[in-house]
């Protein structure tokens, strides 16, 4: 029987890193393989190696938090550990089903909250540290891309030209010693501009990693019947599979939710969603790069569509009068003054309000759900 559990437990943790490298990879390169910087094969091996190096250093944290801060490791015996990667599993089914990017860090920490209540050995200092930092975090991703969107964006997009030349990037020179050469129009600065879009990807996917590892085997790990190091190197060549598999679909549809918009503003938005979600991961809090990288792009369209109203007007409640999106305005020569109209900025809506609403509300739904039906569980079963 302990056999035949640890077999399921193995087989569902490799299913939940196998869903997120999917659906993380889509994330994390989208942009690079949308603007053509790199193939799907190399977005594969660049997420794996980072999603592992992130979860090797910085993953540790969330990993101890989860399997024996939030309730202790006494409580995670291996059949109990199988019931939380289950309802880990059961989110990523409802986030498939429905279309919405469910947080699997919330779920999971939801289902370990259920089993801490029914048992009463939930920490509730740490948990409310955690729940603290998910409400705080969205809001300061949100605020902090506002002020980007509304200050320093239209200057960047005027100066900078993020975009490809047709043909290769680089050339093999092999009239002599074999030297690389910039290929046929390709510039100085789009070379630094791919480089930027790689590094930052696979920041993304550094930081992915650290946040998401634990959300596969920090239960088993709890639990005593994997090693921390076994743990993290099993959850991250799941994570690669997934990359290698799955994510080609989700580099189409998931990546295209960043590639949508310009690359420049796919670029700040991976940038500051990552660094909250790297910082998160050290301090050991689980979050979520979906809502951070969410609130980025809702606050960094706001923050730019609020340029045709003074800071004064937009206090006293003025409305600036264009669409949200003003992301996807094409790009200006020179940025009009805050407060004066702006012809640059039309453009369709950046998010409808009724999907925003429906997917805050799964997110608030699936660890919410998660959290009762492990209370009804663990408290009508003894596992």
């Amino acid at each position: 029987m302990v056999e035949l559990l640890l077999i399921v437990g193995l087989g569902v943790a490799v299913f939940v890193g196998f869903n997120i490298g999917g659906s993380s990879t889509g994330v994390a390169f989208g942009p690079a393989v949308g603007s053509d910087v790199v193939s799907k094969l190399a977005a594969a091996g660049l997420m794996t190696g980072f999603a592992l190096l992130g979860g090797w250093t910085v993953g540790r944290e969330v990993v101890e938090t989860m399997g024996g801060q939030i309730v202790p490791r006494d409580e995670f015996t291996l059949a109990a550990s199988v019931g939380v990667l289950f309802f880990v599993g059961i989110a990523l089914l409802i986030s498939n089903v429905f279309g919405v990017p469910a947080s699997t860090s919330m779920t999971a920490v939801g289902a370990i909250a259920g089993l801490g209540v029914a048992t009463g050995t939930l920490n509730e200092a740490v948990m409310l540290e955690i729940v603290s930092w998910w409400i705080v975090a969205p809001v300061l991703a949100f605020w902090v891309c506002a002020v980007i969107g509304r200050y320093l964006y239209p200057y960047l997009d005027a100066r900078l030209q993020l975009g490809r030349s047709n043909g290769p990037l680089l050339t093999l020179d092999r009239s002599g010693v074999p030297t690389p050469r910039l290929g046929p129009g390709t510039t100085v600065q789009e070379l630094g501009t791919v480089l930027l879009v790689v590094g930052i990807a696979c920041y993304m996917a550094f930081s992915a990693g650290a946040s998401n590892v634990a959300n596969a085997v920090a239960p088993l790990v709890g639990s005593g019947v994997l090693s921390i190091d076994v743990g993290i190197l099993l959850a991250g060549g799941a994570i690669g599979l997934g990359a290698f598999t799955i994510a080609r679909r989700t580099l189409d549809t998931v990546g295209n939710d960043l590639t949508e918009l310009p690359l420049l503003a796919a670029l700040v938005v991976e940038t500051v969603s990552a660094t909250f979600i790297a910082f998160l991961s050290a301090i050991g809090i689980p979050a979520s790069l979906a809502v951070s990288a969410t609130m980025c792009i809702v606050g960094l369209g706001w923050g730019r569509a609020t340029r045709t109203v003074t800071l004064g007007e937009a206090v006293r409640g003025a409305s600036p009068e264009l669409s949200v999106n003003a992301l996807a305005a094409d790009s200006a020569d020179e940025v009009a003054p805050i407060g004066e109209p702006d012809d640059t900025l039309t453009a369709h809506e950046l998010f409808n309000p009724g999907t925003t609403g429906r997917i805050i509300f799964f997110w608030l739904l699936t660890p919410s759900v998660s959290a009762v039906t492990s209370y009804l569980l663990f408290s009508t079963v003894a596992l």
